[in-house]
Parts: structure tokens; sequence; C-alpha cells
């Protein structure tokens, strides 16, 4: 028995389950599920499996079906238990719950009435692929599922272009193909990227390259489960001070020196004040 059954305080427990693998749970979260008045789950057959798998017994406890699809019913049954002081534990399907997954409003509804909410943390697929991609990790943005739309697509990676940070997406098998062309083609072909599907099941596969190479690897090809996307930051083109003084003198032979000035600083996404000081400079020289 790899559980212990505790008296648990009144309130919401949150409970990470595996991404994969069964045994990537915590004993916590073990603790809880054998413990908790009442369970609720996101998926009833996926949580109850295991549950069993890891020996921990119902004891007369129905879990209650709380999704996306469930409304304001099964919320409103889990807060009529917060409400007479019993303790009740959340799943979601696989992972971290709220990570793309529902539980956002139970847990704001609960922590607005007074309740406890708390969190029994644990796999998360996100944090798991930017371990295994070869990205930095100094900073990220989860940006979720992309639009299912072509044109919606391509306008949110238009919107997540500049991001200081790797981007990281979720996406169905059936689309890598059509999301890894749209980011090439709206990010960069240059831009270095990883595809990690099936994370900590038997078929792990890690695939890094740019993200030319992962789309032109991808296009026609047949995907299976689950598939998290990452790509890298934008790194800015290194700029040298002969480049902008090049510029800046073709610049000032039609513009004034503040409008080349600006003319140069927009061309390279530099600081307007430097690129002004040197027009000054060549300005004063006769235009060069």
């Amino acid at each position: 028995m790899n559980f212990q059954k505790t008296s648990l305080a009144p309130g919401l427990y949150f409970v990470a389950t595996p991404i994969g693998t069964a045994r990537d749970i915590t004993l916590r979260a073990l603790d809880i599920l054998a413990s908790a008045d009442m369970i609720a789950a996101e998926d009833t057959r996926s949580l109850r499996r295991l549950m069993e798998i890891h020996g921990i017994p119902l004891e007369g406890r129905r879990i209650l079906a709380y999704h996306d699809h469930s409304g304001a019913g099964a919320r409103g049954r889990i807060l009529e238990a917060l409400e007479t002081g019993q303790s009740v534990a959340y799943a979601s399907e696989a992972g971290m719950p709220l990570i793309a997954d529902p539980g956002y409003d139970l847990g704001r509804t609960a922590a607005e009435a007074g309740h406890m909410v708390t969190c029994a943390p644990g796999p998360s697929a996100v944090l798991t692929a930017l371990t295994l991609a070869g990205l930095p990790t100094d900073a990220f943005f989860f940006a979720g599922f992309l639009p299912n739309a072509t044109g919606a697509r391509k306008s949110r990676l238009e919107a997540l272009r500049d991001i200081p940070g790797t981007l990281v997406f979720y996406e169905s098998p059936k689309r890598v193909a059509a999301s890894l062309a749209d980011m090439a083609n709206i990010l960069g072909a240059d831009r270095q990227a990883a595809l990690c599907r099936e994370l900590t099941k038997k078929f792990e596969e890690i695939r890094r390259g740019s993200l030319q190479e992962l789309a032109s690897e991808y296009q026609g090809a047949s995907v299976k489960g689950e598939v998290v996307l990452l790509v890298d930051r934008a790194r800015s083109q290194s700029v040298s001070e002969a480049d902008i003084e090049t510029d800046l003198r073709a610049a000032l032979e039609t513009h004034s020196v503040r409008d080349a000035a600006d003319l140069v600083s927009e061309m390279h996404n530099l600081p307007r004040r430097p690129i002004y000081q040197l027009a000054l400079k060549l300005g004063k020289d006769g235009k060069g």
C-alpha cells in the first residue's frame, strides 16, 4: 500500500495526475485521493483506473464528472460539499489541473467563497517538454492550443512572434504538419524548435531542428499521440556600427538628420538616441 489515509482539512484539493506512466504520481496525491470526502475528475474512468492501479479504494464514494461540458450543475454540487465542511479532490485527465484543462472557474469560485484551495503538484507536459527540448528555459510562454482555422492560427502566431521567450504549444497530431508550416512561414524558417511526442510513455520521441526542417519532415506524415511543440525566441540579428553608418549616410542623402535617424532606428529596431547622435555627426561632416 503506497498511500496513507489521513484527515483532510475542508477545502478544494487540485491533484496532478500522470501524463503517461502511472507511477509518475506523488505520494501526497495518493493520500489526498484516498482521504477526500468527495472526488471529482475530468475523466472519471481514467481516474478510477489510476486509483485501481495504486490500490486506492473508493469505499462508497462516487467520482463526480467535472469537465468543460458539465456546466454549473457539477460545480454547484462541489461548492455545496465545500459549504458543509467536506474535503474535495479534483483531478484533470492528465497533468496539472487548469493547464489547458478544466478547473479555472471551480478554483476561482471556491476561493471567492472563502474556501481553502490548494494543490498537490506533479507531472506537467509543458515542463517536461521544456526540460527535454534543448531550448532556453529562463523565460517561456505557454500558448496552449492554436486555433483550428488557418487564418486564425496565422493571426495568433503573428501576435506571438516577438515574445522574448521560448514558445510552448499543445497540438493535435492531425494538425502538426499544418502548424509547423505556418510557424516556419510566420515565426521564421531558421528558428530552432522541438517536437515532443508521447512524453513519459513507451514511444516517447523528441525531434529537434529548425522550423523549416521539422515542417519538411512532417509534411504528409502520420502522427499519433500527444504532441507538444516548442519554438525558440526570436533572435535579433546583430548589426555592426559600419552597417548603421552606411545606412545613415544613404538616408541623409534624401532626409533630414531627424528623419534619417528615425528611419534607421526603425529599420534595425534599435534605440533612437545613439543613432540620432551619429546622424548629427555625419550631418555636420557634410552628410559624409
